[in-house]
């Protein structure tokens, strides 16, 4: 059964999906459905773009800038060097060319005319660029089934990518158009641009962009250079800080004489490109410089935050600290204010002391911890908590105690509790008419 992704694929793209992956080695499914159709099913670009990938070279078929370069072809300094055929020589090649020249001349007469009675009955397809990146992988392997795998390294990508490259590498980059019905470019290819010294010059000195004016790439970039006939090499390079083609070579060359107009056309050229390695590492270098100053004064910046922040921080740590005394004070003047009210109220609610003659009276002389001797009499039928409350009026006294006895010694339970809900009498707690008590300070327990 197939998987839930490739339900509505036809059979020719499950085939190319599944040889997609038998050639790349990649294990996810759907990354190989997006790549192909990220390259509208064209498996040769696909694969190629994979095998960029693993070689380390940034894909070639991301998609173009949004804003294009544009090549400056208006520089009346242009470089331009034409080759026209050779001459006949001797008799029989005059022969043959004067024999051969009516048919030649009726041949291109009529493909012209074919060609431009063609515009009027069908739009030229070349001018709709779908897949440009296709395009140039479809000529490099018809180039290579045609003439080997010997040939100058090609650029695989857009025309526009490869003058952004060499924009952004300052290099020379260098472009041929191919014309496949032109009669010298099958000779150009195989003896010119394949031989040895010429592969090795462009492969050492600059970027090299191909395609076929057949193709809608190739077309592209014919409308803009504007070639007039073929084989058609331009050099574009940085220029005054556009991309400016510098040199023209139109027409069938020899290897040596092509080393030759490349060399003097980089020779010619080289300034400019040294002048603005110079200018770049100039802005560079005010970029770093002005990257460091923007870094030491956002440092400083931050410094001076963070010793403001310190500062607003070690005045709330003070402000806060002040109100917790002030708190604390204002606290301590409620409980000793309520304490004295509290006192001044169980002054109020104490009983009466008796008089000395009565028989049921209970002399108590009271101990206090700062060794100050208090002296009252109580009646032997009230509860030990008068005792405490006469105790916790008096000015000196704690603010809590407990109140022992000697003989035996223990604590007299004046306060109610667990074991006494209700505190006992003085006659309960088994005082006698004289008792001597001793007042222990419970404050700080």
């Amino acid at each position: 059964m197939a998987a839930p992704e490739e339900r509505d694929l036809t059979q020719e793209q499950t085939e190319k999906l599944l040889q997609f992956q038998d050639l790349t080695g990649i294990e996810s499914m759907d990354q190989c459905r997006h790549t192909l159709e990220q390259h509208n099913w064209n498996i040769e670009a696909a694969v190629q773009d994979r095998l960029n990938e693993q070689e380390g070279v940034p894909s070639v078929f991301n998609p173009p800038p949004s804003r294009p370069l544009q090549v400056n072809t208006a520089d009346h300094r242009i470089y331009s060097y034409v080759v026209s055929r050779p001459q006949p020589r001797g008799l029989l090649g005059w022969g043959y060319y004067l024999i051969m020249l009516p048919f030649r001349f009726t041949y291109y007469t009529i493909l012209d005319i074919f060609r431009f009675a063609l515009r009027f009955i069908r739009p030229d397809p070349r001018n709709r660029v779908t897949d440009p990146v296709g395009d140039i992988v479809s000529f490099m392997h018809s180039f290579e089934e045609k003439y080997g795998r010997a040939h100058p390294v090609f650029y695989l990508g857009t025309y526009s990518q490869a003058l952004n490259d060499a924009k952004r590498e300052l290099r020379f980059l260098l472009v041929y158009l191919h014309g496949d019905d032109h009669q010298d470019s099958d000779e150009f290819c195989r003896n010119t641009l394949c031989a040895p010294e010429v592969i090795s010059l462009i492969n050492t000195r600059m970027l090299f962009w191909a395609c076929s004016t057949n193709k809608p790439e190739g077309y592209r970039v014919s409308q803009a250079l504007r070639e007039n006939t073929y084989p058609f090499l331009a050099m574009i390079m940085l220029k005054d800080r556009r991309m400016t083609v510098v040199g023209r070579l139109e027409g069938l060359i020899q290897p040596d004489d092509l080393i030759n107009q490349l060399t003097f056309i980089m020779d010619a050229n080289q300034t400019y490109l040294v002048s603005e390695r110079l200018e770049r590492e100039e802005r560079n270098q005010t970029q770093v410089l002005r990257q460091q100053q923007d870094e030491a004064y956002l440092a400083s910046l931050r410094a001076d935050q963070e010793k403001e922040r310190k500062k607003r921080e070690e005045r709330e740590r003070k402000r806060r600290k002040e109100e917790e005394v002030q708190q604390q004070k204002l606290a301590e003047e409620r409980r000793r204010r309520n304490l004295q009210e509290e006192k001044e109220r169980k002054l109020e609610c104490l009983p009466p002391e008796p008089s000395p003659d009565d028989p049921e009276s209970v002399k108590i002389i009271f101990k206090l911890p700062n060794d100050s001797r208090v002296e009252r009499r109580f009646h032997f039928s009230q509860s030990l908590t008068v005792i405490h409350d006469f105790l916790f009026s008096l000015k000196e006294s704690p603010e809590k105690f407990q109140i022992e006895a000697n003989f035996p010694r223990r604590v007299l339970p004046c306060l109610p509790s667990e074991e006494w809900p209700n505190p006992p009498t003085l006659q309960e707690a088994g005082l006698s008419h004289t008792e001597v008590l001793f007042v222990q300070d419970l404050t700080d327990e």
